[in-house]
């Protein structure tokens, strides 16, 4: 159904119209006016007091914008100058990419300082120096500003270069807050730890920790065989559903047979 089209305005509406319209600039010049009085009474009232307070205000306030748009500013700096060293590194430029994050890891904000630390230390990796990417893994695990998971990864991957020089216990005290069920960071750390007690040898308790991790879902794959086949081997089943593991079809008395 089409549409009545709309009524031209008569006069009257036309004049009513306009002289609301004027009514509104009126009140808003009478607001302006009465604003003005008021702050030429304030002033009066309260003299070189009120000056200078106002002055403090703007001035605070201009000092926040500039601090703001600096903040602003330079993330969007970080932020390029991040993505240029993921470039180098992506096409295989590591010392190009090393040079691009060395400033980025000694950022003032630890959400790029970490992430350009970690970069780095893989960087070093890649380059066969594993002392230096170890390094650069303790600085991440140490700094106290880096948001947790990076600090929990930097401590693992430090761990895991130093693997070999490291005593077990020391392996277990800085693993073993990480290798527990429900933590990210179980399949992780708990191969390492798992090793460690082994050296210990402690298959008492590196047995149900492989166990552990071959149960959890969201293990990698290749993870979790492997702690099973370790499970296995220090006489702990890791297996929740044999004929599932086994890929046997049929009946469930068919694998017993």
């Amino acid at each position: 159904m089409a549409l009545r089209p709309d009524k031209p305005q008569s006069r009257a509406q036309q004049l009513a119209i306009r002289e609301a319209a004027q009514k509104d600039v009126l009140l808003r010049e009478v607001d302006d006016a009465l604003r003005q009085d008021e702050m030429k009474n304030a002033a009066r009232r309260y003299g070189v007091i009120a000056g200078v307070g106002a002055v403090l205000i703007l001035a605070g306030l201009g000092g926040y914008l500039w601090w703001d748009g600096r903040q602003q500013s330079s993330a969007g700096e970080r932020a390029e100058q991040f993505t240029v060293a993921l470039d180098q590194v992506e096409h295989g430029h590591l010392d190009k990419g090393e040079q691009a994050l060395a400033p980025l890891s000694s950022s003032p904000s630890a959400g790029t300082r970490a992430p350009a630390t970690m970069m780095r230390a893989g960087v070093a990796l890649e380059q066969k120096k594993p002392a230096e990417a170890a390094r650069l893994f303790a600085q991440v695990a140490a700094d106290g500003a880096a948001p947790q998971p990076y600090r929990d990864l930097a401590t693992i991957r430090e761990v895991a270069v130093n693997f070999d020089s490291l005593p077990p216990q020391q392996v277990v005290d800085r693993l073993k807050p990480l290798a527990v069920p429900g933590n990210a960071w179980l399949g992780s750390a708990g191969e390492l730890l798992g090793i460690a007690y082994l050296k210990q040898n402690r298959p008492d308790l590196a047995g149900p920790l492989f166990a552990s991790i071959a149960r959890e879902k969201t293990a990698p794959e290749s993870l979790r065989s492997r702690a099973r086949q370790m499970a296995g081997l220090l006489g702990v089943d890791a297996i929740d559903d044999v004929n599932a593991a086994s890929q046997v079809g049929g009946a469930p008395g068919a694998a017993a047979q």
